[in-house]
């Protein structure tokens, strides 16, 4: 199982992981601060002048003015600006990804369309795109 691990980590699997997970956790600081710091106030200010991460219930029966007031005094509360702040970011990350990987698919598509082989003109059998001699008829073939 040691030997496993060893060839896994030679691979290089572990190290693209890292970075995947590294860079992931920074794209997502950068869709946070977008989400929060530039989408959310203009927003809130549209609909009324409404700081979303303000958006609380009180389940506790005191008034509190704002989620921080709350959260010091130990309040129960039920933080649903908070939640739409996540779902927005949630959505922007997901549609983000999916142009990745529709990009990614495309540059993959592309490359299997390349054909490997090609058919000698003189006996029709299917050789390797680069040969200049066909295996099977011995004619030489023009680049």
């Amino acid at each position: 199982m040691l030997k496993e691990f060893k060839e896994f980590i030679k691979r290089g699997n572990v190290l693209d992981m890292a970075i995947g997970i590294i860079i992931g956790a920074a794209f997502g600081k950068i869709v946070t601060s977008l989400v929060n710091d530039i989408l959310m106030p203009p927003l809130g200010l549209l609909l009324g002048k409404v700081n979303f991460t303000n958006l609380f219930i009180n389940l506790s029966g005191h008034y509190y003015k704002t989620l921080a007031e709350a959260k010091d005094a130990g309040a129960v509360t039920i933080n649903y600006g908070v939640f739409l702040n996540n779902i927005i970011d949630f959505v922007i990350v997901s549609f983000a990804i999916f142009l990745f990987i529709r990009q990614l698919n495309k540059v993959k598509c592309q490359e299997e369309k390349q054909p490997t082989t090609k058919e000698c003109p003189y006996c029709l059998s299917n050789i390797p795109i680069k040969a200049t001699r066909c295996p099977h008829c011995t004619s030489e073939l023009k680049a």
